[in-house]
């Protein structure tokens, strides 16, 4: 079978012509919002920059990792459905490392920038006045927020390259017999029960409150790190979805059919309703509670300039996803699969706007050029990144022990 995929002419266009795109967007943005002026928010332009870096560099970077966390649930289920499309996931995780890089930069321009129109909490004048943010300094300060993002971040890197070296040994150890099998399966999952533990302990609480919530320094929510990773899981799905339909087109993946289509779609509606179900039940406390250092989180964002973005946001992120692929056959359609998976990354991708636009630059959104040129960049990388792992790797690991299960596999 044809086990090796070669990077089409067009796909190196696109790709490239995005990551021009974004730097080009990202060099105007320099010389036009002048990203160095007004730290305390008193330059409205310099404040919508360093928001929007950090807006895309979190999205960007939760969607690829989000695949190596699929690969780790898979593999600590002693799932095989997925085999067959194993290795669209190692090119997507592949990103991770590279990706990470850039997030980190961002990051670290602005807490060591002194971004207090950002991170409230970097301004140390505001902090010693205000006896909340104070109170928060134990973990809400540059060492603390420095060494967990750079700790996670390196431990992410470290497995997801370790899961994708044991993949890439199966190809050169051939046909495994059961000791050989059991021992390789071993190994992957010891590391994915080392990678499930950082990721609850990261995704799954610090760095959320880190790197988003913080910006909204007065507001607390506990489960706005399982909202996030809802929201974050969904839309890597759909991005996993994406590349496994367009290598399908390009005549790799023999053994994906259908059936694991359909699989992809039901992950994608059900955590299309779980992110659904956070959000409400996140909204419906905070709005029955009705305490006002918890309702001005909401305040700002259901009335007012974001009122649109907000109902959209659910229109997207649920009714979309909900009425579409509440049925067998459109998961099972390629075209209506892609369209919803794009229509889903932008949702979410919306979602994170309403996150951090509304505590930086306040009632002020633009959603002009700035705001859709850099996502242009980063989606040009992950093409870039797929695609270079992509055609240095076979397709399919034909030697994995799982790889008859999916081949066999059917809803």
């Amino acid at each position: 079978m044809n086990n090796q995929y070669v990077t089409p002419a067009i796909y190196k266009k696109f790709s490239v012509g995005f990551m021009i795109a974004g730097l080009l967007t990202l060099i105007l943005g320099v010389i036009f919002l002048n990203p160095g002026a007004g730290s305390n928010g008193d330059n409205l332009n310099s404040t919508r920059f360093w928001a929007v870096l950090l807006q895309n560099g979190l999205f960007w970077l939760f969607l690829v990792n989000t695949a190596t966390f699929f690969m780790v649930i898979c593999i600590l289920a002693m799932s095989g459905w997925q085999v067959a499309f194993r290795r669209v996931t190692e090119a997507i995780s592949s990103v991770v490392p590279l990706m990470s890089i850039l997030t980190l930069l961002i990051l670290f321009c602005i807490v060591f920038g002194h971004r207090g129109d950002i991170y409230p909490w970097v301004n140390k004048d505001l902090v010693s006045h205000d006896e909340v943010i104070k109170g928060k300094s134990g973990f809400l300060n540059p060492g603390f927020y420095s060494i967990a993002s750079l700790l996670f971040i390196g431990i992410w890197s470290l497995i997801s390259k370790k899961l994708r070296d044991f993949s890439k040994e199966s190809d050169s150890i051939g046909t495994m017999d059961y000791e050989k099998g059991k021992k390789w399966v071993n190994r992957n999952f010891f590391w994915a029960a080392v990678y499930i533990v950082s990721f609850g302990l990261s995704v799954g609480s610090t760095l959320p409150w880190l790197w988003i919530m913080s910006i909204d320094a007065h507001w607390f929510s506990t489960m706005f790190s399982w909202y996030t990773f809802g929201s974050t899981f969904v839309s890597g799905m759909a991005l996993i979805t994406i590349f496994v339909i367009y290598f399908k087109n390009q005549g790799q993946l023999q053994f994906v059919t259908q059936e694991h289509l359909q699989d992809l779609g039901k992950y994608i509606f059900a955590f299309s309703i779980l992110w659904t179900y956070l959000w409400f039940d996140q909204f419906m406390l905070i709005w029955y509670g009705n305490i006002p250092e918890e309702t001005i989180y909401f305040k700002s964002r259901l009335q007012g300039t974001y009122e649109g973005l907000f109902y959209l946001n659910l229109v997207l992120n649920f009714l979309c996803p909900f009425l579409i692929f509440m049925k067998r056959a459109p998961k099972r359609n390629y075209t209506v699969v892609t369209f919803m998976c794009i229509l889903i990354i932008f949702g979410h991708w919306i979602d994170f706007y309403l996150m951090i636009m509304p505590g930086t630059v306040k009632n002020n959104p633009h959603l002009s050029w700035f705001e859709f040129g850099i996502p242009l960049g980063f989606i040009g990388f992950i093409m870039w990144g797929v695609s270079r792992f992509a055609s240095k790797m076979p397709m399919t690991p034909v030697n994995h022990p799982f790889l008859k299960e999916s081949i066999v596999h059917h809803t």
